[in-house]
């Protein structure tokens, strides 16, 4: 990542901090962690800046979190031609399937294998394994 570019979006968004930290990230309510150097960089922080934007500040179900992951992408497409960074769909996808296979693997019932579903307050359920329950 260039320092230009951070020293641009220090200016462009005087209410936010930018500090350095181990990865990039957002830290609500007007923190963007900057992680370090590597390929993608400033395309990883104009995602954290997407999030900052859209004021994210948590969720309630995990697909929740990988619609404000989404959003935040979408934000940093914008910011890409406003700021002239290439808009690597690869990068985005990559980062995105960290998200899809976190999900998967913990929607997964530990009894059953089968996919679980999530209810509004943040809870798994197993449609199979109740149905064994109540069979009970």
């Amino acid at each position: 990542m260039t320092d230009q570019l951070l020293e641009r979006l220090k200016v462009d968004y005087p209410d936010f901090c930018f500090r350095r930290g181990r990865k990039f990230a957002f830290r609500p309510p007007r923190t963007i962690a900057v992680g370090p150097e590597e390929p993608d960089d400033a395309l990883l922080l104009l995602h954290e800046m997407g999030h900052a934007i859209l004021g994210h500040r948590d969720f309630k179900t995990d697909v929740g979190r990988i619609k404000m992951e989404r959003a935040a992408w979408e934000k940093a497409r914008e910011l890409c031609d406003k700021y002239g960074v290439e808009y690597d769909e690869a990068v985005v996808e990559r980062e995105l399937d960290t998200y899809r296979d976190w999900l998967d693997q913990k929607s997964r019932c530990p009894d059953c294998g089968l996919t679980r579903f999530q209810t509004p307050d943040g809870e798994y359920r197993c449609p199979r394994c109740i149905s064994i329950k109540q069979l009970s």
